[in-house]
């Protein structure tokens, strides 16, 4: 893991009963909004988006799942979707990149306006036959109040969550990052107490990425008072797992009868990943031998 890589810490306080994950992830959300070109209120959407799907993937704790975060709202975003696996790889985009509104009175990004009223939906795949999905209203469309409304209500776990960033003057992501504070099952209703206590003057999270907080100093930050251990050091990245094979696999399931009407009218297709933006093309004979084997 290299000095500037994006990681996620997992800790475990000393009694077992909180559990914290503190993740830095600059590189994964300036990389999203380089690739799909977003404004700054949709970059923090997305930065954010991504970033709490990088850490509730290593939550699912095995490699092989699968999660994938919809956000659907009436606001001028349209949506922001992301996907990750058990590796902490995660990509996703925003329906309206191009999107704007104004900013707040504070001069801060509005991303609760910008994704507006609607549906949050996590789907969990574990290699089951259906994916576990679970579904809440939104409840401010500023995606970590709405994330932690989702725990309480579809999984019972109280959950602190915080989800900064910051986007520099020339539309850089500037610093960005995630907390996940959740506490577990068994809890003495003193840890909670103490807890709410700590953690009511916890300063904003890109403040303290911006002040050059790390994750481990922020961790300290927040468990100091209970005791804890650090269990896990988890790399971070943006990953698209598109490749040719997939995108053809994706022009099989439009049958022959579309495909020949495509090699009729246009004599070739372009296929666009939604997530990279990386354009796969098919000229006709590529066309002819898809439908020969389709």
């Amino acid at each position: 893991m290299t000095d500037n890589q994006d990681y996620c810490l997992r800790a475990t306080s000393k009694c077992q009963d909180i559990r914290a994950f503190v993740a830095t992830s600059r590189n994964l959300a300036d990389t999203a909004a380089k690739i799909h070109q977003t404004t700054p209120v949709a970059t923090a959407a997305l930065g954010r988006l991504l970033t709490a799907a990088a850490i509730m993937g290593l939550m699912t704790g095995n490699d092989e799942n699968s999660l994938t975060i919809s956000i659907k709202g009436d606001g001028v975003l349209g949506g922001v979707l992301a996907v990750s696996d058990g590796l902490g790889r995660v990509r996703g985009y925003v329906h309206y990149p191009q999107a704007e509104v104004p900013l707040k009175a504070d001069g801060k990004l509005d991303v609760g306006s910008a994704i507006g009223a609607g549906q949050l939906s996590i789907a969990v795949d574990i290699g089951l036959k259906e994916p576990y999905v679970g579904k809440v209203d939104l409840v401010s469309g500023e995606i970590a109040e709405d994330l932690a409304h989702y725990f309480a209500v579809s999984e019972q776990t109280p959950s602190v969550i915080c989800l900064g960033v910051l986007v520099d003057k020339d539309h850089s992501v500037k610093q960005a990052g995630g907390v996940f504070l959740q506490l577990l099952p068994g809890y003495l209703e003193d840890t909670l107490n103490n807890l709410e206590k700590h953690i009511a003057d916890f300063p904003p999270l890109s403040r303290l990425l911006d002040e050059g907080k790390t994750p481990e100093d922020i961790m300290e930050i927040l468990l100091a008072p209970f005791g804890y251990d650090i269990t896990q050091k988890s790399p971070i990245e943006f990953y698209c797992n598109c490749d040719k094979q997939r995108v053809e696999r994706a022009l099989v399931s439009l049958g022959k009868d579309e495909l020949s009407k495509i090699l009729t009218e246009q004599g070739k297709a372009e296929i666009i990943c939604h997530f990279c933006n990386t354009a796969y093309n098919f000229n006709a004979d590529d066309l002819g031998e898809i439908i020969k084997n389709a």
